[in-house]
């Protein structure tokens, strides 16, 4: 029977669930009650249905806190959205670390965002540079209207690039348009003014009177912004003298000089190897996203941002940096985060609102520092774990609740389990079996 429908869209959550469930699931009844337990109060619940299409119910995540993160001197219990247990114990962890060490540092090198208007122009290319400031100057003006509210906060247009792909694919150019969007993520703002400057610069050209019929003739391909945005950019370090991180790796009988030239090693090993770079960053990315995520941020745009930017060399390397110069350790992270703290979710959604309050209500440049502030606490606390006692060791400690979970146990089962599992290998067979040895005794 075919398990296909029209107009689905248009139908009401209920039908939506009612026809899932009968059609897709083994227990209806089952389906339908798991997929209505997640609602919120019904306005609320308005909101967050509107974020997309076809909204039958909520996914829930853990909203968690790290806190004793001092960033540029000032204190947060920063909001993380993720579903790995590990993470946010880390996170607070490194935050605990260089609480007493100085904190972390974070500067923003720029703000600088991008959009394309990608055209086909059969003329001649140089005829095309030397009419170029004329009409970048009347693309400007073109779009005053839809910058004027921007260009009041500081923000709009900041220039027009003319660029000449025709030696990739024929009579292909761009325009490559950079923006202020102050603390907007600007996506909409960005997009709106590029369709604009698309419709103009067809006009420009069509009503050129140097030109011929011949090169009138413009073909806009398509406008869009692009989430590689390596000039919207943000510096964060930690750093101290090496006397003072003795305590680095004492639980791996490792002097903390030894400790120290190891952790570089292993930095130094992912910008070298993309294979190990890959998984370094994936790990920077966990503190980062989960910020992202609970500040109403796009997080997948910031992903792909930041991994084009681990490429800029030609090669896939880590984002991170750590030496030892003059007896001073130095640990730095370089990414470029394009997000923004007004409108969108930033606005719309209950938990980023909240999010967003408890860090303060940053501006963007400020929200830059603090996430990359906890994608390198995150980095720091992975590699640490790394070069001294493993990863599986605090991983599987931290998944230990997710075993007990799944397999059923009690609050008394977990309580000893947890006990039992102290200064021992964590694992999914070793939790079952103790459990059914502990089950295995009377009471």
């Amino acid at each position: 029977m075919a398990k296909t429908v029209t107009g689905f869209s248009k139908w009401s959550k209920a039908q939506k669930i009612e026809w899932l469930a009968q059609n897709f699931f083994s227990d209806p009844q089952a389906a339908q009650a798991a997929l209505t337990a997640w609602h919120r109060p019904e306005e609320e619940q308005k909101i967050i249905d509107s974020f997309t299409e076809n909204a039958i119910s909520n996914y829930t995540l853990p909203f968690s806190v790290a806190p004793n993160f001092r960033i540029n001197g000032k204190d947060y219990a920063v909001p993380m959205v993720i579903e790995e247990s590990s993470v946010v114990a880390a996170a607070s962890s490194a935050a605990r670390f260089w609480l007493d060490r100085g904190g972390f540092h974070a500067e923003v090198l720029g703000t600088v965002k991008l959009g394309q208007i990608h055209f086909r122009w059969g003329g001649c290319s140089e005829r095309l540079r030397a009419l170029f400031p004329r009409l970048e100057s009347h693309l400007k003006s073109s779009c005053d209207d839809l910058t004027a509210n921007m260009r009041r906060r500081g923000g709009g247009i900041l220039g027009v690039e003319l660029l000449n792909f025709t030696h990739l694919e024929p009579h292909y150019y761009q325009l490559r348009v950079s923006f202020e969007t102050c603390d907007s993520m600007g996506a909409n703002f960005i997009n709106s003014v590029l369709e604009r400057m698309g419709d103009q610069l067809e006009y420009f050209l069509e009503s050129e009177p140097e030109l011929t019929d011949a090169e009138r003739d413009v073909e806009v391909i398509m406008c869009i912004l692009s989430n590689f945005t390596p000039n919207c950019l943000v510096r964060a370090w930690v750093e101290c003298p090496v006397s003072e991180l003795e305590d680095l790796a004492q639980s791996a009988g490792l002097p903390g000089h030894a400790a120290v030239d190891r952790f570089c090693t292993a930095v130094r090993i992912a910008e070298i190897d993309p294979y190990r770079a890959v998984t370094h960053n994936k790990g920077i990315f966990n503190g980062i996203d989960a910020v992202v995520i609970a500040t109403g941020n796009d997080f997948r745009a910031v992903e792909a941002c930041g991994h084009a930017y681990a490429c800029r060399s030609g090669q896939y390397r880590s984002l991170s940096r750590a030496e030892v110069k003059d007896g001073q350790f130095r640990f730095e992270l370089e990414v470029p985060l394009a997000v923004g703290t007004v409108g969108g979710l930033t606005a719309l959604h209950p938990l980023a609102k909240q999010a967003l309050e408890m860090l303060g209500n940053p501006s963007a440049t400020e929200l830059m520092t603090i996430i990359a502030a906890v994608g390198l606490a995150q980095n720091f606390a992975a590699v640490r774990s790394l070069v001294t006692t493993g990863i599986q060791d605090g991983h599987m400690r931290m998944h230990l609740n997710n075993i007990l979970l799944h397999l059923g146990a009690t609050e008394a089962e977990s309580e000893a389990a947890r006990s039992h599992f102290q200064g021992q290998t964590v694992s999914y067979s070793g939790v079952r079996a103790f459990l059914e040895r502990l089950r295995a005794v009377p009471v």
